[in-house]
């Protein structure tokens, strides 16, 4: 313990230990961190703290030992994996250490010296590293190292006669060969698990299959399942125990099947687990106020800890949402059965009573369980429609009663969600849709109405509401968290966002507000919703903890996930510690919980891993939608540079493109990073960041998801002196 007379050094930031890091040649121990910063033995647990979420949040790498580096710093000497081949056909490697980072380096690879085997995919190499300008570097070989090998997913296909693995990923452009007798009765079109064969080969590499998964063309939908190595079938005890599943006993539940709480959500939706009401708050001291009940289907009554169901869920993290099919959870007896909260039927639910101020503040808050019967399944269509005048059958009887109120309470919670300054990013969303064959008919942008915004208001009151009452608690919370963007990031936003004459001021402490006016500076023009998908890649992700930093995007110094335990096991573990909390009855959480902070770690997983299938399922339904269209021309926006080419979203369905720089107008092109532009050495041409274009489709792969483009004659040209507006 530190002597009263000698204060404690003061602990230094997380940007200034980070800078230290970015700025020291090489690696850094936590050693020289304490000697750098002067600190004593007892605020070292405090430094390991502050590491482990610098590292948590991909600011920084762990390499042997003790010692940590920022992602952009290699050392001089390392092992890589060779990844892939560039347009140009150059070797791209990357570091073992950074095998999960897609803001890792980018390495080529020198050729190999003479009567050296070639290099190819899957190798493994110790390798001297040179940095050549910002974050590329150049790997020599110094010794290759045997790899186990690389498993590929790919459709077996039949060319000349040539047993064929044509790769599922995107940008694996090289087919391999399979040799006779390795092909497991594989047909064209089965999607087949394979295994890279060592060994350096002329041409295509070769591989053989381990495992045959279907039968004929594979559906896109289940191509990113596999991709993504996602739990598609329920273990036979799990789904055991959901069919043995019945309805929920009154017993000592609140009754609440007299208050006409009503779900709203999306037409195709197809399990509805939270359900809401308003009415003005009746307390006289409470002018203008309103009472809140968000009701939300209790799935801890039917999925207790530890069992087939829990271990299951567990598993999985969350439901995924294809454009195709939808993984669950949980099996179909819960999640569109007893889990669902269906309009007339009568369903165990945990409801938040809340209580607001009339600028939205949460003046006071209560959790029952109780038993509830939803009045009406609407959709956002039809509740936005009765508010603007025109209610169907439906919504009509509940305009007045339901509606009105529930828009009266929205009201305010805007007040408040305006008051706090939330970061108010309003990306597109794509909507795939599709044919009763799975074919795509349309990619469309989904409708964004005010009847999403309440429920989504409705949903963070009640989750803030939860939050609230386990943070005063001993029992643990799985916090929804969301960090503050890190310094490197806001920097290369303020070099970008500076090349279109915006400005994120420097030396301040980063406010969702801040953003928000660049938003609102670019709002109503082309550049807009670049502008906010820059910002959003500023931020730091968001994941689940038990310990809690508060959520910088929303503004809240105290966040949980409550409202969705049907697909969310994050919200599970909520509902488990609320009933336990307030003492509501069977299912509560454990204690002590078991290894809830890897928990945490493993559903922020899933969820990342859910998310990557779903937008490389909707990549690959567009590429389907669009294959038929090669040799069209669209309007574009350039929205990434790379030394090998450029990237461009399509206007028209949001799609995202490649233009090799082999298609670019002849010329030997530099790419400038910091100022994310590809400029030819002797035109002068300049290609930026947010450049308008105008392009052509030559080539679309529905099992990739990837699009390549030509840039069309005249389609973009400015001089390198000028940032060309769209």
């Amino acid at each position: 313990m530190a002597s009263s007379s000698k204060p404690l050094p003061p602990f230094p930031s997380r940007e200034q230990i980070l800078a230290y890091i970015r700025e020291h040649p090489g690696k850094v121990t936590r050693r020289e961190l304490v000697r750098a910063f002067g600190l004593n033995s007892s605020q070292r647990p405090q430094l390991r703290a502050v590491l482990k979420e610098l590292e948590a949040g991909g600011d920084i790498a762990r390499d042997h030992g003790r010692a940590v580096r920022t992602h952009d710093k290699l050392p001089a000497v390392t092992v890589v994996e060779i990844v892939g081949v560039d347009e140009d056909g150059d070797l791209l490697a990357r570091p073992l250490t950074e095998a999960d980072n897609p803001a890792a380096p980018v390495i080529y690879m020198a050729p190999e010296r003479r009567g050296q085997a070639a290099l190819g995919p899957g190798d493994r190499v110790l390798a001297k590293l040179t940095k050549r300008t910002g974050n590329v570097y150049e790997g020599r070989t110094i010794r290759r190292i045997a790899a186990q090998a690389e498993a590929v997913l790919g459709v077996f296909e039949r060319v000349g006669g040539e047993a064929r693995i044509r790769p599922v990923e995107k940008g694996n452009r090289h087919d391999m060969v399979v040799a006779p007798g390795e092909t497991k009765d594989a047909k064209p079109g089965d999607l087949v698990r394979a295994e890279v064969l060592p060994g350096r080969r002329l041409g295509l590499s070769r591989a053989r299959v381990v495992e045959r998964l279907t039968k004929g063309n594979p559906p896109l939908g289940l191509i990113a399942l596999y991709d993504h190595e996602i739990p598609i079938d329920f273990p036979p005890d799990a789904l055991t125990q959901a069919a043995a599943t019945m309805a929920a006993p009154l017993g000592e539940r609140a009754d609440l099947r007299d208050i006409p709480l009503v779900t709203i959500d999306g037409a195709d939706a197809r399990d509805f687990d939270d359900a809401v009401w308003a009415e003005p708050d009746p307390d006289t001291r409470n002018p203008g106020g309103w009472h809140l009940l968000v009701a939300i289907a209790d799935v801890a009554w039917y999925v207790r800890p530890g069992d087939a169901l829990d271990r299951s869920a567990r598993e999985r993290g969350n439901s995924v949402y294809l454009p195709d099919r939808v993984v669950p959870m949980l099996p179909e007896a819960l999640s569109n059965g007893w889990c669902s909260l269906k309009p007339g039927e009568d369903r165990p639910c945990l409801a938040a009573h809340l209580w607001i101020d009339a600028q939205g503040k949460l003046l006071r808050h209560r959790f029952v369980r109780g038993l509830m019967r939803s009045a009406a399944r609407l959709t956002y269509e039809q509740v936005q429609a009765a508010r603007d005048g025109a209610p169907d059958a439906v919504a009509a009887p509940l305009l007045e009663s339901v509606v009105g109120p529930l828009y009266g309470a929205y009201r305010a919670l805007s007040l408040a969600r305006e008051k706090r300054g939330v970061l108010e990013l309003d990306l597109p969303e794509r909507r795939v849709v599709l044919d009763g064959a799975g074919i795509v008919t349309a990619v469309e942008t989904r409708a964004r109405y005010d009847s999403h915004k309440l429920i989504e208001e409705f949903m963070i009151a009640a989750n803030v509401a939860a939050a609230e009452s386990l943070s005063r608690s001993k029992i643990p919370c799985m916090y929804r968290i969301h960090d503050v963007p890190s310094e490197e990031r806001l920097e290369a936003l303020r070099e970008v966002l500076e090349g279109m004459g915006l400005k994120l001021p420097r030396g301040q402490t980063v406010k969702p507000a801040q953003f928000n006016r660049i938003l609102a500076r670019v709002a109503g023009t082309t550049e807009a919703q670049l502008v906010s998908e820059m910002i959003l890649r500023t931020q730091a992700q968001a994941e689940y903890s038990p310990d809690n930093i508060g959520h910088f995007g929303l503004a809240l110094s105290k966040y949980c996930h409550f409202t969705s335990p049907i697909r969310r096991y994050s919200d599970l573990l909520v509902h488990r510690a609320l009933i336990r909390r307030f003492g509501l009855g069977e299912g509560a959480l454990e204690e002590p919980p078991p290894d809830f902070a890897e928990v945490g770690q493993h559903i922020s997983g899933t969820e990342r891993r859910a998310a990557a299938a779903e937008r490389d399922a909707v990549d690959r339904f567009v590429a389907q939608f669009l294959a038929g269209r090669v040799g069209a021309v669209f309007a574009g926006r350039i929205s990434g540079v790379s030394r090998f080419g450029l990237f461009v979203k399509l206007t028209e369905t949001g799609a995202d493109g490649l233009i090799p720089r082999r298609n670019l107008p002849h010329d030997t092109y530099i790419h400038d990073e910091r100022r994310q532009a590809l400029r030819g050495r002797r035109s002068g041409v300049e290609y930026r960041l947010g450049d308008a274009v105008e392009v052509m489709l030559a080539e679309a792969t529905p099992i990739t998801g990837g699009l390549l483009l030509h840039l069309m004659e005249g389609g973009r040209a400015k001089s390198s002196g000028r940032h060309p507006r769209g």
